[in-house]
């Protein structure tokens, strides 16, 4: 059973949060602020952490920052604030995906579903890898190894790096990569795809995405 840490300080969406969840089988754990929060962290294993950003004691962001520098456990944001510079940030904590209140509930539980079927891996199975030049993916695991060297990147980071190693050569405008991978529904920036970039250059190598004046972004074809 996949264990989930719900942090919100108000309590009816803590309350309806924990009851949907446990609906759909997952077991579930409750915290009112960020102490508390990496309190049960430390003390039990999560699959999963939902965390609102307004929160007592240590803010949604610095307690996803300590999640990250401990583990590699998922992490999704639920808060109200929608606007962009609070979304890049969270992005920027590494935060595995971000949704604004108000919300839909079905919709947020399938976004949950989605985090789990990406982490998902059996030792025994062989996986089909994704090769381009010395960076190797492998998206049944969402790994992505450098030099050899495991790189961890969020599943937004993954999914628009693969996006642009399957396709060589291929220019993706902003627009492109913002109706491709994000949320219908999701009110997001076209800038937010620069501070993905940003951040996968600096993971994977500087050289690896090229950036075309006007145009977007793409990976170099190769010959092979």
């Amino acid at each position: 059973m996949k264990k989930i840490l719900v942090v919100e300080d108000e309590l009816e969406i803590r309350q309806l949060l924990t009851s949907y969840l446990r609906n759909e089988g997952f077991s579930v754990s409750e915290a009112e602020d960020g102490v508390a929060a990496i309190e049960l962290f430390d003390k039990e294993k999560f699959d999963l952490v939902i965390l609102d950003i307004l929160i007592p004691k240590i803010d949604g962001y610095g307690v996803c920052e300590l999640v990250k520098s401990k583990s590699d456990v998922p992490v999704i944001f639920l808060s109200a604030l929608g606007d962009e510079n609070s979304m890049i940030k969270g992005y920027d904590s590494l935060a595995d995906d971000y949704v604004t209140k108000p919300f839909s509930m079905p919709i947020f539980l399938r976004k949950v579903k989605a985090v789990f079927r990406r982490e998902q891996s059996t030792s025994n199975e062989e996986y089909s890898k994704i090769c381009y030049k010395n960076i190797v993916m492998i998206p049944d695991l969402m790994k992505v190894t450098v030099d050899g060297n495991e790189v961890e990147l969020t599943s937004k980071e993954f999914d628009l790096l693969l996006t642009l190693i399957k396709n060589p050569g291929r220019v993706y405008t902003r627009e492109m990569l913002l109706e491709m991978l994000w949320d219908y529904n999701s009110l997001v920036d076209e800038r937010i795809i620069d501070s993905h970039i940003k951040n996968i250059r600096h993971k994977v190598g500087e050289g690896v995405i090229e950036t075309v004046r006007g145009r977007g972004y793409r990976v170099e074809k190769t010959d092979n």
